[in-house]
C-alpha cells in the first residue's frame, strides 16, 4: 500500500499509512523504508526522514543497496549533503547505484567540486559509470559552468565507456552550452544531434536563449517545440514572458490568443512546506486551507513590507 500510493505521487498517503502501520505494532522493512525515504525526498521533510531513519537502525534491519540509496537521496534532496554523505561512508556495500546517488546528491545541492571529486574517486576505485552518473556529472558542469570538463565528460561516455548519449545528455549538454553563452554552438549540437526531433533539446535551448536574450533564437527554438509539443503550456509562458521583457506586447497578446485558440491551458503552481512535521500544500489561489484566511493575512502584511522596501512585482507574466 506504502509502495503503490508513493508511486502514484501520493507521497502524503503513502507516510500516512506508514505511521498507522507502526501504531498498528508492525515492523518496518527495507521494502517499507526504502518507499518511506523516497515519499520523504519528494516532500523535502528531513524530520520525518530522520525519525524513519532512527526506526530502521532500532529495527536493525539489514544494510541494502537500495535502501540506502534511497536515504542518501532523502538527505541530499533534504539539503542535509552532510548526512547523506555519512550515510554513504557506513555504506557495507557500495556498487555504481551508491556511488551515482552520491554524486547525484551533490549535483543536487550546486556542490560541482564534490560532484567530480567522487566521480574521480569512483574511477579510481574500479567503478564503472553508467549513463545515470554521467548525467549527473554533466549537469552539475551545467549548473558550475565547466564547459571544458562537460565536454570532456560527454566525450568520455562513447570513448572510454562505450556509453551512448541519451536524449537527457544531449538537453545537459545544450543547458551547458547555453547557460555559458554559446548559444551559437548549443544550436548546431541540437542540429547535429539524433535528438533533434525531441522538444527536451528545443526547450533547453529555448530556456538558454531566453535567459540571454536572443529574441530570434527565442522564436526559433519556440516554433520546434511547438511543433513537436503543442499543447505545453510552459513553453508558451516563456515565450510570452521574453516577448514582455522586450517590450513587445502585440506579442504577448499574440502568443496568448494562441493559446486560447489551441485550448492549452497554464496549469496551476503548486507548493508545499512542512511545519513541524506535517505537510502544507498549496495552489495558486487556493482557500481550501484551513488556516487560509490568517495565511492571506500575513501575505498581505509581508507585500505591503516588501513594498515599503522597495519591491516592485513583476508582472509580465
Amino acid at each position: 500500500m506504502i509502495s503503490g500510493y508513493v508511486q502514484k505521487g501520493l507521497e502524503n498517503v503513502g507516510l500516512e499509512f506508514y505511521n498507522r502501520m507502526r501504531r498498528n505494532g508492525f515492523v518496518p522493512d527495507q521494502f517499507t523504508f526504502s518507499s518511506v525515504f523516497r515519499a520523504c525526498a519528494t516532500l523535502a521533510t528531513l524530520e520525518q526522514g530522520k525519525q524513519a531513519h532512527c526506526v530502521m537502525i532500532k529495527s536493525h534491519v539489514k544494510d541494502n543497496v537500495v535502501v540506502k540509496s534511497a536515504l542518501m537521496d532523502m538527505y541530499f534532496k533534504c539539503s542535509s549533503p552532510f548526512d547523506g554523505h555519512l550515510v554513504f561512508d557506513k555504506a557495507l556495500e557500495r556498487n555504481v547505484v551508491t556511488w551515482t546517488s552520491l554524486i547525484s546528491g551533490y549535483g543536487q545541492n550546486g556542490r560541482v567540486e564534490e560532484v567530480l571529486e567522487c566521480f574521480d574517486r569512483m574511477v579510481d576505485e574500479g567503478f564503472k559509470p553508467n549513463y545515470v552518473t554521467f548525467l549527473a556529472v554533466l549537469s552539475a558542469c551545467s549548473y558550475g559552468g565547466l564547459v571544458t570538463e562537460g565536454r570532456r565528460y560527454f566525450c568520455s561516455m562513447t570513448q572510454d565507456y562505450n556509453i551512448k548519449p541519451r536524449l537527457k545528455h544531449y538537453a545537459a549538454m545544450v543547458d551547458l552550452l547555453g547557460r555559458a553563452g554559446r548559444l551559437k554552438e548549443a544550436y548546431e549540437l541540437v542540429q547535429s544531434s539524433p535528438c533533434e526531433k525531441h522538444s527536451v533539446v528545443w526547450g533547453a535551448l529555448l530556456g538558454a536563449s531566453r535567459i540571454h536574450g536572443d529574441l530570434d533564437l527565442v522564436e526559433l527554438a519556440a516554433k520546434r517545440f511547438f511543433e513537436l509539443e503543442p499543447e505545453n503550456s510552459g513553453r508558451y509562458v516563456v515565450l510570452s514572458n521574453t516577448y514582455a521583457a522586450n517590450g513587445l506586447w502585440k506579442n504577448v497578446k499574440a502568443v496568448r490568443e494562441a493559446m486560447n485558440e489551441s485550448g492549452v491551458k497554464k496549469e496551476p503552481a503548486c507548493s508545499w512546506i512542512e511545519i513541524r512535521r506535517e505537510v502544507h500544500t498549496f495552489l495558486v489561489g487556493d482557500k481550501s486551507h484551513k488556516q487560509s484566511e490568517q495565511i492571506y493575512e500575513m501575505i498581505l502584511e509581508l507585500t505591503c513590507i516588501l513594498k515599503d522596501a522597495g519591491y516592485v512585482p513583476d508582472l509580465s507574466c
